[in-house]
């Protein structure tokens, strides 16, 4: 089972991911983590990273292939990024396409506690972030990948646990 979820900075997506990894069985990707990976061997911030990629785009299609050939490779896999619904559907994957979001206050609070920022800078990088991978989106893909109609499954993350975030989906997964 080949199970995508997507979603902004914050919303939960790794979090929610590697829960449904552990209930399931299966192996848990991280498209978050492949950037991140990127941005470290070039030395960069990962704010430096999207900003280069925003004149660059070898560098988020060079991203979005080695995604790509995750997905393609995994047929038992929960993988979380921001594109990873749009990849497999406009790519004709067979997977279960999970949109995960919530309010950009409650987000920034998530990733302030995460990131163990105390000033108001965390949301100024987070809104930044945000901003840039929609201007890449849209420009290289023309699509926006919070309003992208193709998701079998949208959560609201805002009030709920990740335990029951993940919870939900498995309803879903195991009703379809």
């Amino acid at each position: 089972m080949r199970i995508t979820i997507s979603g902004p900075i914050g919303s939960g997506k790794t979090t929610v991911g590697k829960l449904l990894s552990s209930y399931l069985g299966i192996k848990f990707l991280s498209g978050g983590q492949i950037f991140r990976e990127s941005a470290r061997k070039m030395g960069l911030s990962l704010e430096d990273f999207g900003r280069l990629a925003e004149s660059d785009p070898t560098l988020d299609k060079r991203q979005d292939k080695l995604q790509l050939d995750l997905l393609r490779k995994n047929e038992d896999v929960v993988f979380e990024s921001r594109l990873a619904g749009w990849l497999a559907g406009t790519n004709g994957l067979k997977a279960i396409k999970i949109f995960i979001d919530a309010p950009l206050e409650v987000r920034a609070e998530r990733v302030c506690r995460r990131e163990s920022i105390r000033d108001d800078s965390g949301i100024e990088k987070m809104k930044a972030r945000d901003e840039s991978d929609r201007f890449r989106y849209s420009k290289y893909y023309g699509v926006d990948y919070s309003t992208w109609p193709g998701y079998d499954l949208r959560v609201d993350t805002s009030i709920l646990t990740a335990e029951e975030v993940a919870k939900k989906i498995l309803e879903f997964i195991h009703a379809e």
